[in-house]
């Protein structure tokens, strides 16, 4: 019985996997190819994950003063959107209606755009969001505190944001495991090393000229003293000679 278990717990494995890679290859609707093309003709680089996985990563790679609604409407047309890139677009926190009904996402750029506190109220329905990079924007405190309920998050990215470290730190307790980074500010960089003041080459030189100088009249004095010990010593030998007279 237990390997009869066993073997129908392998079959109903197999055919969950079966069924999962039937739906990554599924076809593509009609209002899905629509989608897609209207986004593109827009300048959205919209790319399958891989070859064997027709997840869709979507990017507006080239900045838009024209961005709006119609940039962003033609996502709730399609299944399987998991990246999104809206990295240095003109987003507002009213256009981000758009993506809150995109729970597939799992990344999300929304780093210098005009997304605020506001804003990040929609993003409460992408419960499978894991990556999301607001860097640069307006966002404070207060708009961190509502991605508390996103429980799958694994990055946010903060630094030049009205986001304070207290903040971040009130997110870490809500999502235990997420690595929320501010950026450079809690790093500490080495002091740079104090230049040695440069020497003055010609003042260095006069004073190599000076050492010199004493040497040789040491020199000099060391031989007229050996002179006069050499006369006293010549002196004492005709004494000498004189008292032996």
């Amino acid at each position: 019985m237990r390997m009869f278990g066993l073997f129908v717990l392998a079959i109903g494995m197999v055919t969950l996997a079966t069924a999962q890679e039937k739906e990554k290859a599924a076809p593509r609707s009609a209002g899905e190819l629509k989608a897609i093309e209207s986004l593109r003709k827009m300048g959205a680089l919209v790319l399958e994950v891989a070859q064997n996985d027709n997840h869709l990563d979507i990017s507006y790679l080239q900045p838009d003063e024209k961005f709006g609604d119609a940039h962003l409407a033609p996502l709730k047309e399609l299944k399987g959107v998991v990246h999104l890139n809206l990295r240095n677009q003109p987003v507002t926190d009213a256009l981000l209606v758009h993506i809150k009904s995109v729970d597939s996402l799992t990344q999300l750029h929304l780093e210098k755009t005009k997304v605020t506190d506001k804003g990040l109220a929609e993003l409460k329905g992408l419960k499978n969001l894991e990556y999301l990079n607001i860097y640069g924007t307006e966002v404070t405190d207060a708009g961190v505190a509502q991605l508390a309920d996103l429980k799958k998050l694994k990055k946010v990215f903060l630094w030049q944001t009205k986001a304070t470290k207290a903040g971040a730190a009130s997110l870490t307790k809500a999502i235990p495991g997420v690595d929320v980074n501010m950026g450079y500010d809690d790093i500490k960089l080495p002091e740079p090393k104090k230049e040695e003041p440069k020497k003055d080459m010609k003042k260095e030189a006069k004073k190599d000229d000076k050492k010199d100088d004493k040497k040789d009249n040491k020199k000099t004095d060391t031989k007229k003293d050996d002179k006069k010990a050499d006369a006293a010593k010549d002196v004492k030998k005709e004494v000498k000679k004189e008292e032996k007279k």
